[in-house]
């Protein structure tokens, strides 16, 4: 099972430093999931963990070696990618997206093995897409066309898996529905997976491991039973909050201060806001 760590990493766009002399480990056969404010910087650091972004400074090591001096294929065999809204050709099928998750394996003269379309088949069953595979992404709702990238990422065969907000514009049904896939995908096969997700109540029921970010850098890090807190969120999102248990999971939920409150009058629950 592939190794993820980055040492003393600085990542910039220009001279506009995002993240700053930071040290992180992935742990393995969990899921991790970063948080934090828009803009400070959890997908680029995705990115950069990924080898889509070259640091400023330091060093990305995937599997004891350093990611920058690995050739694409070989870093592909090893850790798959799925960034933020994906787009796929016009027409392509779902068979046809996932078949391209084998292209780190494929030379030039390589036909096409029983290996491969092994693992496609597998990926295609372990994302319920097998009665799927014929229909065009693009005719795909949000959830299933979700799914079918995540089939591609797994025909890479790879132990690690990194999403960049992969609940991004779906509805409630389907981010549970994805986020129970990639649970399903840590439980049953021991595939690592570090992702970044917005809702901070999904992230603390889902993840092992929770990554905040700050300022440049790792604020806290931890389980989330242990690091989300009041005083957390005030500090990383900048907002007053209660911190309670989720009553069906048992895992920390945060309940934010606003101005709404609802009011029960005969039988009835009206919401209204606060002046």
């Amino acid at each position: 099972m592939q190794t993820l760590t980055a040492n003393d990493l600085t990542l910039s766009y220009g001279e506009n430093v995002i993240i700053d002399d930071l040290d992180v480990e992935i742990p393995k056969g969990e899921i991790t999931v970063f948080i934090g404010g828009n803009g400070c910087g959890k997908s680029t650091l995705l990115r950069s963990l990924a080898r889509l972004l070259k640091p400023k400074k330091g060093n990305v090591v995937l599997d004891g070696e350093a990611i920058a001096k690995m050739g694409t294929k070989d870093v592909a065999k090893k850790m798959a990618i799925l960034p933020q809204s994906p787009i796929s050709p016009e027409g392509l099928t779902v068979h046809e997206l996932v078949k391209q998750g084998r292209h780190p394996y494929r030379g030039f003269l390589k036909q096409w093995s029983d290996e491969d379309e092994n693992a496609v088949n597998h990926a295609l069953e372990s994302t319920n897409m097998i009665a799927l595979k014929d229909r065009p992404v693009d005719s795909l709702s949000g959830g299933q066309r979700q799914r079918a990238w995540i089939a591609m990422t797994l025909a890479q065969d790879t132990d690690l898996i990194l999403l960049d907000e992969p609940t991004t514009y779906l509805d409630m049904t389907h981010q549970i529905e994805v986020l129970d896939l990639l649970f399903d995908l840590n439980e049953k096969e021991g595939r690592t997976i570090v992702m970044v997700l917005h809702d901070l109540n999904l992230a603390c029921r889902y993840a092992h491991h929770i990554i905040a970010i700050k300022d440049k850098q790792i604020f806290a890090q931890g389980k989330p039973e242990e690091i989300i807190t009041c005083n957390l969120v005030h500090h990383v999102f900048e907002m007053m909050c209660d911190v309670t248990f989720d009553p069906r999971f048992g895992t920390p939920m945060c309940i934010p201060h606003g101005k709404g409150r609802c009011i029960f009058a005969n039988g009835r629950n009206t919401v209204n806001a606060a002046n």
